[in-house]
């Protein structure tokens, strides 16, 4: 991750230093996959209303990249997944491989920390994969499906912490730390 972090610093200095004041498409795309990858959407959201309406227009994989990220902002898995099933051009694709990856890590933890049993449907649902796979995945992880009654058994395992934390994340710690130092 922190390769990307870097990668996004040099981007955003591209950006800044762009001449007449608009980066090129390749310099947007990489930057907005970056903060979308980070979970970083209060950022993305600001980098996407800075791109020009012209180099949106003329490159409809900036379009693609920020329909991911609606769906993340909106946590709409199936949108999410649909939006990452698109042909990537090759400067972007191992960023929006890896989103994708995250993505499908992130829900499984969700679902094994929030379900006791969740249907068939729901699982494919949040993994992005057809409910003949679902198996497949789950499995390995310990977790019981039951194909009769269409239900899937999370095993609940500790989650091992994500090297960053999500912005959300961060202004609520910091909200609860300002409300504790104020009361």
């Amino acid at each position: 991750m922190r390769e990307y972090s870097n990668l996004a610093a040099d981007l955003e200095q591209q950006e800044l230093e762009a001449a007449d004041g608009v980066a090129s498409p390749q310099v947007y795309g990489q930057l907005l996959a970056i903060y979308i990858l980070q979970d970083d959407l209060p950022n993305a959201k600001f980098l996407w209303k800075r791109i020009p309406h012209a180099v949106k227009q003329a490159h409809s994989e900036l379009n693609n990249i920020w329909k991911v990220g609606q769906g993340l902002w909106y946590k709409d898995f199936p949108a999410i997944y649909t939006g990452l099933a698109q042909e990537w051009p090759d400067y972007i694709k191992p960023v929006m491989l890896e989103l994708g990856e995250r993505t499908r890590q992130r829900a499984l933890n969700l679902v094994a920390k929030a379900y006791s049993s969740i249907s068939l449907d729901d699982v494919a649902s949040f993994l992005g994969v057809p409910k003949t796979q679902v198996p497949d995945v789950v499995t390995p992880l310990g977790w019981t499906v039951d194909i009769l009654t269409g239900m899937v058994i999370p095993k609940y395992s500790v989650v091992q912490q994500e090297e960053f934390t999500p912005s959300e994340e961060q202004l609520a710690k910091l909200t609860d730390f300002v409300a504790f130092l104020e009361n």
